[in-house]
């Protein structure tokens, strides 16, 4: 009987164990609006915001340097407006190795961070980050931002030129004023087609930011892809709609010849990447828009003091295409 007693209790331990490790590595096919279910590279912490009278939480990675150094220089990675900080992890591990604490902040409205209906604005973006900054006393930092994070690093640098030590865009979006090439939709509009956002549209949209597909860029179409599944996702795709209008009616384009630091401009130059490029009718229109090897060249010639890095036969996302490449021209510039 007792025997029995005690199989009982390690059979119930190993299906508790069993279901604990079926929790953490098998793959969900839901996320509600805050990924709490999908595990990021490294530990994530939360800053309180108060925006438009609305109680708010902003994710982050701090991850220090490898060595452990104190003083250790600090890069922020800003993402893109597709994404969020998990696909910096292996520009992070990289980091890290070479010296730098690294901060990667989930935006409100993206990955983690809560999804609040706002007027969401540049301004306000860069507001909430330099007090995550601040809370974390950080007085400088070298900016990366990636696509929408480029017209958000750009705008950082303008508002706090005294924090930013230099700034790297990487094939950033808002190189050219969207206005100009594409017909204005209205949010509700916008709001509608994100509602239909399917697992084959985000697939075929991210198809377009690589020259060549790899199974490894599967995880930034089954996350997003598994966030409308779930009953959350109105909230996401308006915040979506809503970030999509700021960076219509925002344009950064006309500001670089205001930055005043250090700048390198990473382009590679496959990419044509258009944010609202189905809207656009006029082949004419769609034949001139988007073209990364023009737009990187009279990019990195507005920026005063400005490096630009062209990298070959890669698409809208070097750190993920071509990782070598972009960590060497990154390192380079940063030392």
């Amino acid at each position: 009987m007792k025997n029995n007693i005690m199989s009982s209790v390690l059979l119930f331990f190993l299906f508790c164990s069993l279901q604990v490790w079926g929790q953490t590595t098998i793959k969900a096919d839901k996320y509600d609006a805050t990924l709490s279910q999908y595990e990021y590279p490294y530990p994530v912490q939360y800053m309180g915001l108060n925006l438009e009278n609305q109680q708010i939480r902003m994710a982050y990675m701090d991850v220090p340097a490898a060595t452990k150094k104190e003083n250790a220089p600090v890069v922020m990675l800003l993402h893109g407006k597709n994404f969020f900080g998990a696909y910096w992890r292996n520009t992070i591990q990289f980091l890290t190795q070479h010296g730098f604490r690294v901060i990667v902040p989930d935006q409100v409205g993206f990955g983690k961070s809560d999804k609040p209906s706002l007027h969401y604005s540049f301004h306000q973006l860069a507001t909430n980050t330099k007090k995550l900054l601040d809370t974390l006393g950080i007085k400088q930092v070298n900016i990366v931002g990636h696509s929408m994070g480029g017209m958000l690093a750009t705008r950082f640098a303008l508002l706090y030129p005294e924090t930013t030590q230099k700034l790297i865009l990487e094939n950033p979006i808002g190189l050219e004023d969207y206005r100009q090439l594409i017909p204005f939709q209205p949010l509700d509009k916008a709001y509608a087609n994100e509602l239909k956002t399917t697992e084959e549209s985000i697939r075929k949209y991210f198809q377009s930011y690589f020259t060549k597909w790899q199974p490894q860029y599967d995880e930034w179409v089954r996350v997003p892809a598994a966030q409308t599944r779930s009953q959350d996702y109105p909230k996401v795709a308006l915040a979506s709609a809503q970030t999509y209008n700021m960076i219509y009616q925002q344009p950064v384009v006309y500001e670089f010849p205001n930055v005043k630091v250090p700048a390198l401009v990473v382009i590679g130059q496959a990419d044509r990447t258009v944010v609202g490029k189905a809207l656009i009718k006029d082949k004419d229109v769609l034949a001139r828009a988007g073209q990364y090897p023009a737009l990187g060249k009279k990019t990195a010639a507005a920026i005063p003091n400005a490096k630009l890095v062209e990298i070959p036969n890669v698409g809208h996302i070097p750190h993920l295409e071509a990782t070598s490449t972009f960590h060497q021209a990154l390192l380079d510039f940063l030392k």
